[in-house]
């Protein structure tokens, strides 16, 4: 029979897939033949000697997306394979996915029942250390990111006081998380490690948790445990008083924003001493809308001009009588954009005329995304569930360290930035982090650079501030502050960037046509 290389390709990537659903194999789970025709495809990709991982012919073991779209899928597997049940995350890294970390660490710390210490080198710079200590191995585990951690409890008994400080978010986030009586269960099941029990009733009451701190403390006087309460954080608390989480993913978002805040505040001008009249900002706004979408939709990858945008808003595009227009997917990116910016139009005039910036966004955003997407669904170009809502599978930045968070942390993320936006005063803080936290956050399959703008223009309008045009040319120094705020927390660079885009859009000038101007 003739060969037919297409054909032997499907049914190799389908035993493949059937052989590794979380898409990590091993040498022995794969034929030679086939794993080498992979290989040459660029279907698998090898992680250490023995050790594979199936992805798109367009991911390098170097790229930071497949790295993170597989690292603990194939932490995972690894630690089963060579451990079984026998191991565990340290206290610190086990703390991390209790809190939903978005970052992948560079050295992972395992704990070991048997084996000697070793270190597994692994790609971009990362590794694990791999630790025998079967002493402190727990008697039960709990399941994280498919891999053994500690119990939450036990973990934050365990974990080292700098833990308090070098990653005091998380830290905090888990002392909200954690339930009285297992701390108290947890510091009795064994010979009681003092210090720790002062840092847990130290930290409660920091958190203003007062009736937590004292039912802990008499929970181990009752044991005939005297305890000097001390507080392990070096900073205040970032989450109101009081608050208690049933779940990490708002937390770290609330915490974020309270973080940031003073940063934003300290390097953004302050606001006119009046709000602009409504009339002459739409107008402006309306005049500065091809550089705006010429931007927007060029730093996202489309390969679109002014005059195409300009053809659109002017009802000069006419899919159905002209087959060249038909065919541009750019074309119905723009015309998607053209849509979208009617509707953010629509939320800036209640803006404007005084409606709370936090409640429109809340109520809107999802309007923005379905008219970004509509033109793109209705040419066949995306599946009509596209429209649907929040994503549905793990996104990943391409180059970037950054992780956005889980499809399951992403409706209680949302309703965190809501919020914050609903509460934030300054219009400034709201412009700047509530971009930031958007992308952050990365609700959507597609389309969140260009929303995320959206929302800081509004935010930016509700204090007076200039509707702001983020240009292509500078697309490298954008994605760089995004990059520096996401991944090491600092949103200093960002705030400025943006100020300084602020200043450039308030001299752009109506786009001209050769025939000219925009009317």
């Amino acid at each position: 029979m003739p060969t037919n290389p297409q054909r032997d390709l499907a049914d190799a990537l389908r035993r493949a897939q059937g052989a590794a659903p979380a898409h990590i194999l091993r040498t022995a789970q794969i034929a030679r033949r086939e794993r080498t025709l992979l290989q040459q495809r660029g279907f698998l990709v090898e992680i250490i000697k023995g050790w594979y991982a199936l992805t798109t012919p367009q991911a390098r073991p170097g790229d930071s997306t497949f790295w993170h779209l597989h690292f603990w899928a194939f932490v995972s597997a690894y630690l089963q394979q060579r451990y079984g049940q026998g191991y565990c995350l340290s206290p610190e890294h086990s703390l991390d996915l209790w809190t939903a970390s978005t970052q992948i660490p560079k050295q992972l710390i395992v704990l070991t029942a048997r084996g000697g210490v070793f270190t597994l080198k692994l790609p971009n710079n990362s590794s694990i250390l791999l630790y025998p200590n079967r002493k402190s191995l727990p008697v039960t585990t709990e399941t994280k990111q498919g891999v053994q951690v500690m119990p939450l409890a036990l973990a934050l008994i365990r974990t080292t006081p700098s833990y308090f400080t070098l990653s005091a978010t998380s830290a905090e986030l888990a002392l909200r998380m954690v339930r009285v009586e297992e701390l108290s269960r947890a510091l009795l099941a064994v010979e009681v490690n003092v210090s720790a029990a002062g840092r847990m009733v130290g930290g409660l009451r920091h958190l203003g948790l007062p009736e937590s701190a004292t039912r802990l403390e008499a929970d181990l006087l009752a044991a005939g445990i005297a305890i000097k309460p001390q507080n392990p954080f070096a900073e205040p608390a970032r989450l109101p008083v009081g608050a208690v989480l049933p779940s990490p993913y708002a937390g770290r978002i609330g915490a974020m924003w309270s973080r940031m805040r003073s940063d934003v505040l300290a390097h953004f001008p302050s606001p006119p001493r009046s709000m602009p009249d409504q009339f002459r900002y739409l107008r402006r706004v309306n005049e500065i809308y091809t550089h705006d979408a010429y931007h927007s939709l060029s730093i996202e990858g489309y390969q679109v001009t002014p005059e195409l945008i300009q053809r659109i808003a002017d009802g000069a595009w006419n899919p159905t009588e002209n087959p060249e227009d038909q065919g541009q997917i750019n074309a119905m990116a723009a015309k998607g954009y053209r849509a979208a910016f009617n509707q953010v139009l629509s939320s800036l005039g209640d803006v404007l005329r005084g409606r709370s910036p936090g409640k429109v966004v809340d109520r809107d955003l999802q309007s923005w995304y379905r008219a970004l997407f509509s033109p793109s669904v209705q040419a066949n170009i995306l599946p009509a569930s596209a429209l649907a809502g929040y994503r549905e599978r793990r996104v990943f930045i391409r180059g970037s360290d950054h992780v956005p968070p889980a499809v399951e942390a992403v409706p209680a993320s949302m309703e965190s930035l809501f919020d914050a936006l609903a509460k934030e005063p300054s219009a400034a803080v709201r412009a700047v982090l509530g971009h930031f936290v958007f992308v952050f956050i990365h609700p959507y399959s597609d389309g969140n650079g260009r929303i995320g703008r959206f929302l800081m223009n509004l935010m930016l309008a509700s204090g007076g501030h200039s509707w702001t045009v983020i240009r292509v040319e500078r697309r490298s120094e954008y994605m760089a502050a995004l990059e520096k705020a996401s991944v090491q927390g600092e949103i200093a660079d960002f705030t400025k960037f943006v100020v300084g885009e602020m200043k450039a859009s308030a001299k752009l000038k109506p786009f001209r046509r050769q025939t000219g101007s925009i009317s």
